[in-house]
């Protein structure tokens, strides 16, 4: 007779409270890490689910306790934390570290490091290497690449190897030079056909979502109903299984232009500001630190 460990049991019971009352991805009480056994049941059962990207543990635990199931330590770290133009100079080095924060910041999310261009380009075996790393150094439970048909032979070897991949079709922003920019992608009949033997592609190599940005909501409606793997939407229209934002556009903390699927739910650029300013005044002006603020 097999022995079963508590762990192992508690591993196969829906995610919720300990006695496995199958509550929500998004939010719930668990005593464990959601795993991608848990997202693919979400899919199995037709329920949505949030993700956003982290960069650090402070806000990353913050998103823990708000119950978002699912953190991306996106190569998005370029544009937003790191001050790059594109997400394309974002390093090895970068990601891992900001993943193991992230990981050290959160007790509940799934954690997905992003593998950054040129970390997986050459081949399975670079990428084999790269995501290893991330596993090992960072404690991220699965890894993210760009990347359809192109990338199929990375996807099963990681698969193979043990390694959980997150695929992502559509616009892949590590190609922005040769995109030209950041088109819509999937637009016509050949290139719709395209975006849908890439998502086919990445599913038949074991990814167990794969993340659709920047096409039409129509096109992704019809990924969607033909993926038995979840599908997460970023400019894709809301008809995919779960929906992804970069965490600085969700909070306001982006200046100037943001792309069009970005809803801003708290101007977090503005409340930083505010409290920049008056701490500043206050210095200036003699009211801050008093005798509350002060040790005797």
């Amino acid at each position: 007779m097999t022995h079963v460990t508590p762990a192992q049991k508690q591993a196969a019971q829906p995610l919720g409270t300990p006695g496995g009352s199958g509550k929500a991805l998004y939010g719930g009480v668990t005593t464990r890490r959601v795993t991608v056994r848990d997202i693919a049941a979400a899919k199995a059962r037709g329920e949505k689910w949030p993700m956003l990207t982290a960069y650090d543990a402070l806000t990353a635990s913050v998103f823990d306790e708000a119950g978002i199931p699912v953190m991306l330590v996106g190569d998005s770290m370029g544009n937003c934390h790191l001050g790059y133009e594109t997400t394309v100079p974002v390093t090895m080095d970068e990601i891992a570290l900001l993943s193991a924060a992230v990981v050290r910041g959160t007790k509940r999310a799934l954690i997905v490091g992003d593998l950054p261009f040129g970390s997986y380009q050459e081949g399975p075996v670079q990428a084999l290497r790269n995501a290893t790393r991330l596993v090992k150094e960072a404690g991220v439970g699965a890894v993210k690449l760009e990347g359809g048909e192109r990338s199929a032979d990375q996807i099963d070897l990681l698969v193979r190897s043990g390694i959980p991949v997150m695929a992502h079709v559509g616009l892949t922003p590590q190609s922005v030079n040769a995109y030209g920019g950041y088109p819509v992608q999937g637009r016509g009949e050949e290139a719709a056909a395209q975006l849908l033997r890439d998502a086919k592609a990445v599913q038949d190599a074991g990814a167990f979502a794969v993340v659709l940005e920047v096409v039409p909501a129509e096109l992704a409606a019809e990924v969607t109903r033909s993926l038995h793997i979840p599908t997460v939407g970023i400019g894709a229209g809301p008809d995919c299984d779960a929906q992804v934002l970069v965490w600085t556009d969700m909070a306001g903390m982006t200046g100037g232009r943001v792309p069009k699927f970005v809803k801003q739910y708290v101007d977090l650029r503005r409340a930083l500001g505010d409290a920049a300013r008056a701490f500043a005044d206050e210095v200036v002006g003699g009211a801050y630190p008093t005798a509350e603020h002060s040790f005797h």
